[in-house]
């Protein structure tokens, strides 16, 4: 039975104390509680950085250590048009959120054994192997979890869940930083302990996830294996999927940052990489969150224009020979990861609240892996301007986050009516 003070901090939560339900405040926390858990998880094994360190610690060919990253982006969003199809014909759809998280925490459960049984070539490869199962199994909790959202929580409420979730998550992963820049965690055995903690927690999370109280729905009739559907008439879902794709330049611009000081500093070491991410979800996910229940293309726009200015900024600082200066580097990349974070919360809460109801699946599939791809179409971009440095591709990116912003500002409100 709904507690009283359960139903408060929801209500608090979202602000909306006058129409809520019990079971839509039973369901919020849950959701709360549960990707707070996957998002903590994803910080304590983050394939850019987390991963990396171990797989070079275990002697892991370089070949295959560059191979980590394109796994994990790559098998998380091109699968997804081939599993929509599936979980669009489930009645309770939650189910393929439980088997994702309980995937990803299986694979992580893998990478401790490697950590603690292999090394060379046997731990690089096993490590490949296990982070492709992970992607695969986030792929299947992408496609599906937005679609739960939608059946479970209020339209002006969704932004609040997981923008909370991102903040809280933060929290641990801010702590796991500092635990890395003191030094305390340089070692295999401590950051392997990491790796486990992120495995029991995709597994808790998944266990919580399946206790949501999600109503049936009608499946969904046979479509084409591949349905492109919504991208020929949906003109709307075509200026978001540009939009989109043009606001990654927020999430490939960091490493430029880091490449335009190199006098060693401590911007470039681990933990300052995952503290800087943090402290940008913590301080931003859940305000970001609130404001795109009341505007999620504002939200957009907001975080575009914001991306676009931080990485002119890091430009400037590049050409102008102060990234080296102790605070300048620090405060860009945390200004960037500010609006990384915004670019995130606005596009998910968009997508939820602009596709219809019974194609939520199919939409956020298709989105997803159009997204792919245009991801590596701006990587290729930011590569090609790298070759000039890394202020050429930092200019290219601020350019291509503008017109992000630019393109967002064409989209309709989705939140009104």
């Amino acid at each position: 039975m709904m507690k009283p003070d359960e139903e408060a901090v929801f209500a608090t939560l979202t602000g909306a104390e006058d129409t809520l339900s019990p079971q839509e405040s039973r369901n919020g926390l849950r959701h709360v509680a549960a990707l707070s858990m996957t998002k903590l998880s994803d910080g304590l094994l983050n394939p850019k950085l987390v991963l990396t360190w171990l797989a070079q610690a275990l002697g892991a060919p370089a070949v295959l250590i560059g191979l980590l990253v394109p796994i994990r982006e790559a098998g998380a969003l091109l699968p997804q048009l081939l599993l929509a199809r599936r979980i669009e014909a489930m009645r309770r759809r939650k189910w393929a959120w439980v088997a994702g998280s309980l995937g990803q925490g299986a694979a992580a459960a893998g990478m401790v054994v490697v950590a603690l049984t292999l090394d060379g070539l046997a731990a690089g490869v096993a490590l490949c192997l296990l982070l492709a199962l992970l992607a695969l199994a986030r792929s299947a909790a992408s496609v599906s979890y937005k679609d739960v959202l939608g059946k479970t929580v209020a339209k002006t409420r969704r932004g609040t869940v997981t923008g909370t979730a991102g903040s809280l998550s933060a929290t641990g992963v801010i702590l796991f930083a500092l635990l890395l820049m003191s030094g305390l965690l340089q070692d295999v055995a401590p950051v392997t302990v990491a790796v486990a903690i992120a495995a029991g927690l995709w597994i808790c999370a998944g266990l919580l996830f399946a206790t949501l109280e999600e109503p049936e729905s009608t499946p969904a009739p046979a479509t084409a294996l591949i349905d492109l559907s919504p991208l020929r008439e949906d003109a709307q879902f075509r200026r978001f999927v540009l939009a989109r794709g043009a606001l990654t330049a927020t999430a490939l611009a960091p490493p430029h940052i880091v490449m335009l000081d190199d006098s060693g500093g401590a911007l470039q070491a681990l933990g300052a990489l995952v503290l800087a991410s943090a402290a940008a979800s913590f301080a931003s996910s859940y305000v970001w969150g609130r404001m795109a229940d009341r505007s999620s293309r504002r939200v957009l726009v907001l975080s575009g224009l914001c991306g676009g200015i931080a990485m002119a900024l890091a430009a400037a600082a590049g050409m102008f020979g102060l990234a080296a200066t102790p605070w300048v580097a620090p405060v860009i990349l945390f200004i960037l990861m500010v609006a990384y974070h915004g670019v995130r919360e606005g596009r998910s809460t968009y997508l939820v609240d602009m596709a219809p109801e019974t194609a939520r699946a199919r939409y956020a599939a298709l989105a997803n892996t159009l997204i792919g791809g245009l991801l590596l179409l701006t990587g290729a971009f930011g590569g090609a301007l790298a070759a000039f440095g890394p202020v050429a591709a930092l200019a290219g990116f601020a350019a291509l986050s503008l017109v992000g912003a630019l393109l967002a500002l064409r989209l309709d409100e989705v939140e009104r009516g």
